[in-house]
């Protein structure tokens, strides 16, 4: 197939309008008040189990992710699959907390993980702190969102601003229009398209390769195996904290937690954290793309090397399927990709749109604010923040994206302490957990400097050790020493509590 197929192009544009439709549409399916926050930022928290799986799968599975994973495995070998263990540890701890999260926030009509924090404790600054941590670091991760797309378009011989515009205006009219029921119902095509191309590339790709054995055996050994560094004992310590420390902050992000209480019941909330696991098989599969990109050798083909090489890795996928499918397939593989930019996309500015309007602009701007201008202050916020993501797209190098995106890792875990051993217990002070917030914050962020935004690993000294940790978790260490310490002191002077909450609400 050659780039600028008519008929590639044809498909992709069909699907594409097709979901457009659907996210118009999505306002009339379960009809609700949309004037409600809850009813447009949450579903009305009506989502059964299979349109749950649907929802936090095109949530937490990204075009980004389908770009990138086989991008990482394609130029630095094994290491990409990095990604399969951090989820499946993530859906473990999603069992054990997040029904109680869940429970919570239903009885609390909470919106936002930062509406039960300011519940718990009762502190406006804390919350404060968790909601502005929320925003900082899902908006790069919009703004990857944008990559994926960027690169499919390209694929099809489309370049330019325009085209991105346009898909994001689309973007950001249905999703004001429909809230979180446009995500939902569109996530379902999503998937549909993502698990055809998945099994098409996974028959017909090694077929035409010769198979998986002839795959592996052209494939460079340094990359089938993890790197040394890793394989030794302090590398070990480093891989291990990354998978945990990420894992650990899955969920923390606020489109994770908004794909979480849309769920009609806590009951729905487990049976998904059993099922989407499924999808991690998937990313395996999507992860051997990229040892199937390096035995077709892709590097050499006029599609990677007409123009795209400013795309690097991230072109791998596309020039694999633009050499071994036809052109119908092509539009549905790239259209699977592009439209798993939509759908993270669109419930990350709902995310942030939440946040804003109820932790910042009802707590300090209009505290008396009626229901009906709540959400309507949610829907034009959602709109900013897309127009945010896609200034940062077109104006700045993508590199700042990426950069800020492994920022995003190392802040969103910091709100752990309040948010999730907040779940299960009210001792530790809210003046002790703002303190030991700031403390990782800054320690995180200094890290990362220190790597000049390059790596997600700093190496710790200790008595003549080094050990490599993850960033985010040695600073998650610090912050929660910093909140235990203080609260020693700061409860034995005072016993006050301001929790809004009882045992049962948690049940």
């Amino acid at each position: 197939m050659t780039i600028n197929d008519p008929i590639a192009l044809g498909v992709f544009i069909t699907l594409f309008l097709l979901v457009t439709v659907l996210g118009f549409f999505a306002a009339r399916w379960r009809k609700g008040d949309l004037t409600l926050l809850s009813e447009w930022g949450l579903g009305g928290r009506r989502f059964g189990s299979v349109v749950t799986w649907f929802l936090l799968g095109g949530d937490l599975y990204t075009a980004y992710t389908f770009v990138a994973v086989p991008a990482l495995m394609f130029g630095a070998g094994a290491v990409g699959f990095f990604a399969v263990p951090y989820a499946t540890i993530a859906y473990a701890l999603m069992f054990l907390v997040f029904p109680r999260f869940w429970s919570v926030a239903r009885a609390k009509g909470y919106v936002t993980g930062a509406d039960f924090v300011r519940g718990r404790y009762g502190s406006r600054s804390l919350a404060l702190a968790v909601a502005l941590t929320g925003i900082f670091a899902t908006m790069p991760y919009i703004a990857l969102q944008l990559v994926g797309m960027e690169v499919v378009l390209a694929g099809l011989g489309i370049h330019g601003e325009w085209p991105l515009i346009i898909a994001f205006v689309l973007l950001a009219a249905y999703t004001y229009a429909s809230g979180l029921r446009a995500p939902a119902m569109i996530a379902v095509v999503k998937d549909v398209l993502i698990y055809a191309t998945i099994i098409a590339a996974i028959i017909v790709i090694p077929a035409e390769l010769g198979g998986y054995a002839k795959i592996f055996a052209s494939v460079a050994a340094a990359k089938l195996t993890l790197p040394a560094d890793t394989l030794s004992n302090p590398g070990q310590f480093s891989y291990a904290t990354l998978a945990f420390g990420s894992a650990l902050a899955l969920f923390l992000y606020p489109h994770a937690a908004t794909g979480v209480m849309a769920a009609s019941s806590r009951h729905v909330v487990k049976r998904n954290a059993v099922a989407l696991p499924a999808y991690s098989l998937a990313l395996g599969l999507i992860a051997l793309l990229g040892y199937m990109a390096l035995a077709a050798g892709v590097k050499s083909m006029p599609a990677y090397a007409d123009g795209f090489a400013k795309f690097g890795n991230n072109y791998a996928v596309p020039a694999l399927f633009l050499q071994m499918f036809p052109g119908w397939f092509v539009g549905v593989a790239f259209a699977a990709i592009a439209i798993g930019a939509l759908v993270p996309a669109a419930i990350m500015s709902i995310a942030c749109a939440n946040l804003f309007t109820r932790n910042i602009y009802r707590e300090y701007f209009k505290r008396e604010c009626t229901p009906a201008h709540e959400s309507q202050v949610a829907k034009l916020v959602s709109l900013v923040v897309k127009l945010g993501a896609l200034f940062f797209v077109l104006k700045l190098p993508t590199q700042y994206a990426i950069e800020l995106q492994l920022l995003g890792g190392i802040w969103i875990i910091q709100t752990l302490p309040a948010v999730l051993i907040g779940l299960y217990t009210r001792w530790l002070h809210p003046r002790a957990l703002l303190l030991g917030w700031a403390a990782g914050m800054a320690s995180g962020t200094w890290m990362a400097a220190e790597n000049r935004f390059k790596g997600a690993v700093y190496a710790l000294h200790f008595f003549g050790l080094t050990v490599p940790c993850y960033a985010a978790l040695s600073s998650l260490v610090l912050n929660i020493a910093v909140s235990v310490a203080l609260s020693l002191v700061l409860n034995a002077l005072s016993s006050v509590r301001n929790d809004t909450s009882v045992a049962e609400d948690y049940a």
